[in-house]
């Protein structure tokens, strides 16, 4: 099983690398990050680690044995008790039950760690698949958004039942 990881610096070559390996099949159901993104990584990987210095963001990597990367995870906006819970997995790794592993362990780790008491996640209606672990991890549907123009839905979980 992969290990949950905060986001470290040395953690930069295998994300990019996993960035890199599946944008086409993170395009298919999220915004593309753009080929900014890929030209400027190591900036907005300094960036993200000093944000998350401050505890506005918490962010994660889930590391196979290897040192690859097979996901990321993160809490955004932390404020309040809460955050946004966002996550993408490696094609290659999809289908294996590792993102509802990984939100699970997230939303301990959030209870837990970080002092939360909910977390929020939204999930285009089309992306059945995030859809499905969002429900399987205790999430429930509390609105309607767009996301990048597209129906979405809103999710909210209390982690008060976190042990």
């Amino acid at each position: 099983m992969p290990e949950l990881q905060p986001l470290r610096p040395d953690h930069a070559p295998a994300l990019l690398a996993f960035e890199r390996a599946n944008r086409a099949y993170f395009a298919a159901s999220v915004p593309d990050r753009g080929d900014e993104y890929f030209a400027r990584f190591a900036e907005r990987h300094r960036a993200l680690l000093a944000e998350q210095e401050t505890g506005v963001s918490r962010f994660h990597v889930l590391a196979g044995p290897d040192g690859e990367i097979l996901g990321r995870i993160n809490l955004v906006d932390v404020a309040d008790g809460g955050a946004d819970l966002g996550y993408r997995i490696a094609e290659r790794a999809a289908g294996r039950g590792l993102a509802t592993w990984a939100v699970r362990e997230l939303c301990a780790r959030a209870a837990r760690t970080y002092g939360l008491t909910f977390l929020r996640a939204a999930s285009r209606v089309e992306n059945l698949a995030s859809r499905a672990v969002l429900a399987r991890t205790g999430f429930t549907v509390v609105g309607e958004t767009r996301l990048s123009g597209l129906p979405g839905l809103v999710y909210r979980r209390p982690l008060t039942d976190v042990q």
